[in-house]
């Protein structure tokens, strides 16, 4: 595995303060948190929820974030209206495999892709979204044109290799999932596939620090805000 599966640190959050700008909308039949739109269908991102789902304020926020870079931003449910919430964690997965997710998520992809016809398709990913990310990032499956994932979860060394678009990291030194191993074992596997690839390792921050980062503590926040800004920077190569 490039990345172990979700554990009790991906339940733990912290809520960040302000006010969603976007709106709860239906898309292609998937209910969906849709903001930026007033910047047009060239560049459209994504956002691939982790497990508190397309309802999560963290997440909202940070989309809005996205909207005021420039794009038309997409937040899907995932989930079938069930984010974690106070399910145990082995319970809940068993109903999110990627049997059950994988569909859901390519589909909607697809529909945007070829409905909205975007000049730029790009995708972010929060720990369990972030296999659903790079499983459309391949050759067989190229939808998105670059994609930024932040400490991943369940993604196997084979969809590692399989990444065939762009590819931003974003990792936490304390990570019992993104551990140190695999995170070593990820960036050699892209090396020698000389993949397009950036790894940024966050030091004294957490696995969920992006999304779910207690930001009233500086070196949180920091990592928290560099990170999006080297997304956003990122994707701008497209």
């Amino acid at each position: 595995m490039a990345s172990n599966p979700p554990s009790a640190c991906c339940v733990e959050r912290s809520l960040h303060e302000g006010e969603a700008k976007g709106t709860h909308v239906d898309i292609f039949g998937l209910p969906t948190y849709q903001v930026g739109q007033e910047n047009g269908n060239d560049r459209i991102l994504i956002i691939v929820s982790d497990i508190h789902g397309f309802k999560f304020k963290n997440t909202l926020l940070l989309a809005d974030h996205f909207a005021k870079a420039g794009y038309h931003v997409l937040l899907p449910d995932i989930l079938n209206g069930d984010p974690v919430g106070e399910t145990d964690l082995p319970t809940w997965l068993k109903s999110h495999t990627p049997e059950i997710t994988s569909p859901i998520v390519e589909g909607f992809v697809t529909k945007v892709k070829t409905e909205y016809k975007p000049k730029a398709l790009v995708g972010v990913g929060y720990c369990f979204g972030a296999k659903y990310l790079v499983r459309l990032m391949t050759e067989e499956k190229p939808f998105f044109d670059s994609g930024a994932i932040a400490h991943p979860s369940f993604v196997s060394i084979d969809e590692v290799k399989a990444i065939a678009k762009p590819i931003l990291i974003s990792a936490a030194e304390i990570d019992q999932i993104f551990t140190v191993e695999l995170r070593h074992e990820t960036e050699k596997v892209l090396t020698e596939g000389k993949k397009t690839f950036q790894i940024d390792l966050f030091s004294g921050v957490a696995h969920g620090f992006t999304s779910r980062g207690d930001i009233s503590v500086p070196h949180i926040k920091y990592a928290k805000e560099k990170a999006f800004q080297d997304q956003v920077t990122w994707f701008q190569q497209v």
